[in-house]
């Protein structure tokens, strides 16, 4: 079976600015790999990338055994993507919203999905409410919703949990593993939440000026360099700006 997600030897450069460079990593089917790093890091534009918006220097992608950019627009029938910093469109209404990405995703029974889901994140009665009168909150889980409308084989999830209370975030977290054990759906999760990182995660890659790091569990991630908590390596690659293992404690 073929990884959800293959990148390979990417370099994106705008300008004389590298964004990108040489970055390669995988993502299994069925696998919520955590792409972490400083603002900065280089994030933003793989995820920009892996969506089809900005096309790479060099370098290959493949998603569900489909080439970018080739065959960009099969991939996108199989994905969606999520961000607390991207808002719907504000003069509508949350049903108005969701009602047009189902029928662009070719939803049967929209309104019925979409109740369903608004119900799952504990937002059914904003149903008809002016999107651009939600909190942010409730703008991070209405996007939720909207990124589960096509039952997407492969979700690239931006600070999925942010602006959310504790008590949702932790709902939000047990959904996506839920998601992830009964239909084996792949992720791409960016955070800066290490908790969110730690309980959700399978894989994490940390990126650092364009290129990884280091990878591996959370837990091998600690024992690796000898920190207690995935926010303090976090930290130190923000601060020094590597993760070396000649300079392991």
């Amino acid at each position: 079976m073929a990884n959800a997600v293959d990148v390979q030897s990417l370099r994106k450069t705008f300008g004389k600015v590298t964004a990108i460079e040489e970055l390669s990593f995988h993502v299994e089917t069925g696998e919520i790999v955590g792409l972490l790093g400083p603002n900065g890091a280089g994030k933003t534009t793989a995820i920009s990338i892996l969506l089809g918006l900005v096309t790479p220097t060099s370098g290959k992608v493949r998603i569900l055994g489909l080439d970018l950019p080739k065959d960009r627009i099969a991939i996108l029938e199989k994905c969606n993507f999520t961000s607390a910093y991207v808002n719907l469109p504000g003069n509508l209404k949350v049903m108005e919203n969701l009602v047009v990405f189902a029928g662009l995703y070719g939803v049967r029974n929209p309104k019925s999905k979409i109740m369903a889901l608004l119900e799952r994140f504990e937002i059914g009665h904003l149903h008809d409410r002016i999107s651009g009168a939600l909190s942010a909150g409730e703008s991070t889980r209405v996007n939720l919703c909207k990124a589960l409308l096509n039952d997407p084989e492969l979700m690239l999830l931006d600070e999925p949990t942010a602006s959310l209370d504790p008590d949702m975030a932790d709902k939000v977290r047990k959904f996506l593993r839920e998601l992830q054990k009964e239909r084996g759906i792949s992720m791409v999760y960016t955070s800066h939440n290490m908790r969110d990182v730690e309980e959700v995660c399978d894989r994490v890659l940390f990126m650092q000026k364009g290129r990884i790091l280091t990878q591996g569990t959370p837990a091998q991630i600690l024992e690796k360099f000898q920190e207690s908590s995935l926010e303090e390596v976090f930290i130190r690659v923000a601060r020094t700006g590597d993760l070396e293992e000649d300079k392991i404690k």
